[in-house]
């Protein structure tokens, strides 16, 4: 079982643009705790700013309040202990000092000598235990420190293993360290200080933190640090979820975290941080779990052929088959099987000709479209269209909210409502919803909104919105295209309706 550190709060948050409220930095740690199961998360950092200081105050007092305090720390630095103070008055139990681990920036920044230097740790890490407090010490550039200055990074361990220290942690600071050399590295310490607890802390410069961090955990590393996304200091630093999932199916090592509730997690921050997940980023991105080529779909209905240990109810999650010009006959039948529609033979060549057209032509495809793809080719009638917007105003002014006032045909029958809202959009919707509630009818909740232009971002470009909706524990996702953006989100509302009407009737059959 190898410790896991979460420092989303506290290194993630020096991603480029990402600044948490006190409210979101508690919802956080709450969640990397209770949820994810996560060993100890790194929160703040001490003397930074008000801010800081209130949500490190409040993350300390749920702490405490559930018996966890222990597993919440701070960094600190070497400053007299100032910092120490800092962590104590807000309630802390546990500092992460942090300290010089290579030659250069020892005399280039501090412009100290090694000596001075371990002398003005001791009498900090003496304040921390005399406040009662647990201290572990990073050594910053430990991995320059290694290549260039090994000889003090040795005089710095010697020193720190008699000092009040539960742990010692070594940063790849800079992220320059590739996997072989990780694995020298990091057995030179366990090899030379068997007996000390030894934290890896990576960063992905070179798209490497997560295949070191698996080295430093197969060299005997007893913790690694990582980050939710992979949020960090310029490219980031290791993702939690690649981590867990190679420790787990690489090395055989199990950590503490519940990889059912990763994704929950990831998508959780991603909305709070506003970094969005790459669609391709492994384990948690949109397409991982997604087959494109219909040589893999049908492989996957002969004995999960195209299937590895990254099963996705592992992390929450279903298999999908995505629809474009790879598209064979196996990836529309899946589709076609999960929406409940039955072809012929002859059927599903004809609507997979049309998938591929369309992929040809640049256009998504997603599973939502599909009975839309059916009805047109086949003229069936699988997707009726019950209902349309007839008319609708939206109403703009400076310093009052936007009104809309829309008339939608449900059936034939007409019906009108307004609404204020947040933006015009937002009131569109409103006005909607009152309809549908006058009507007693359910809806599904919105929970994604995105907006993508062509390269250019000319004015009168086509925008396409694509709308993720959840409908029980289903979510599914339609999109608009037209030159206006709320234009646009309208007529995904408009599929999105008619798709949830036409589900309610082939219930009622």
């Amino acid at each position: 079982m190898i410790e896991i550190l979460d420092t989303t709060l506290r290194d993630g948050e020096q991603t480029v643009g990402v600044s948490f409220n006190k409210s979101e930095k508690l919802a956080i740690a709450q969640l990397l705790i209770e949820e994810l199961k996560v060993d100890r998360i790194e929160v703040a950092s001490a003397r930074v700013s008000r801010g800081e200081e209130d949500a490190f105050r409040q993350i300390c007092q749920w702490a405490a309040a559930k018996g966890c305090l222990d597993r919440v720390e701070a960094l600190g630095f070497v400053d007299g202990g100032r910092s120490v103070e800092w962590i104590r008055e807000g309630g802390g139990k546990v500092v992460n000092l942090l300290t010089k681990g290579s030659r250069r920036h020892l005399t280039k920044q501090l412009r100290k000598t090694p000596q001075e230097h371990i002398s003005d740790i001791a009498e900090v890490l003496e304040k921390a235990a005399a406040c009662g407090m647990k201290a572990n010490v990073y050594l910053e550039d430990w991995s320059n420190g290694m290549l260039d200055s090994p000889d003090y990074v040795f005089t710095m361990v010697d020193a720190l293993r008699g000092m009040p220290v539960e742990r010692i942690m070594l940063p790849d600071t800079l992220g320059v360290l590739s996997p072989w050399q990780v694995a020298d590295l990091c057995a030179i310490m366990r090899d030379r200080y068997p007996s000390l607890r030894f934290d890896f802390h990576a960063h992905n410069d070179y798209g490497l933190a997560v295949a070191n961090s698996l080295e430093a955990a197969k060299a005997g590393f007893n913790g690694l640090h990582v980050t939710v996304n992979g949020l960090g200091e310029r490219s980031g630093n290791a993702p939690a979820a690649s981590v867990v999932a190679g420790l787990r199916d690489m090395l055989g090592v199990e950590s503490s975290l519940d990889e059912s509730r990763l994704n929950h997690v990831c998508k959780y921050v991603e909305s709070i941080s506003g970094i969005r997940i790459p669609d391709n980023e492994p384990v948690v991105g949109e397409n991982v779990f997604t087959q494109s080529s219909g040589v893999h779909a049908d492989g996957d209905s002969k004995d999960n052929l195209y299937c590895n240990r990254l099963l996705p109810q592992r992390f929450g999650r279903e298999r999908s088959y995505a629809l474009g010009k790879m598209s064979g006959k196996a990836n529309i039948m899946k589709n076609l099987d999960k929406l409940g529609i039955t072809l012929t033979p002859d059927q599903v060549k004809l609507v997979t000709e049309r998938v591929v057209e369309l992929g040809d032509k640049k256009e998504t495809v997603t599973a939502e479209d599909l009975p839309f793809i059916v009805s047109d080719v086949l003229k069936s009638g699988h997707v009726q269209d019950n209902i349309h917007i007839v008319n609708y105003s939206l109403q703009l002014a400076r310093s009052m909210r936007p009104v809309a006032i829309v008339k939608v045909s449900i059936h034939g029958e007409e019906y009108e409502a307004s609404s204020s809202g947040d933006g015009q959009y937002d009131a569109f919707m409103k006005a909607l919803w009152k309809i549908y509630e006058r009507l007693g009818k359910s809806h599904p909740v919105l929970t994604d909104y995105q907006v993508t232009i062509p390269p250019g971002g000319k004015t009168d470009a086509l925008v396409a919105t694509t709308i993720t909706w959840r409908d029980g524990d289903n979510d599914f996702k339609t999109k608009g295209i037209d030159s206006d953006q709320t234009e646009a989100a309208i007529k995904a509302t408009v599929k999105m309706l008619n798709i949830m009407e036409n589900m309610d009737l082939n219930d009622l059959r």
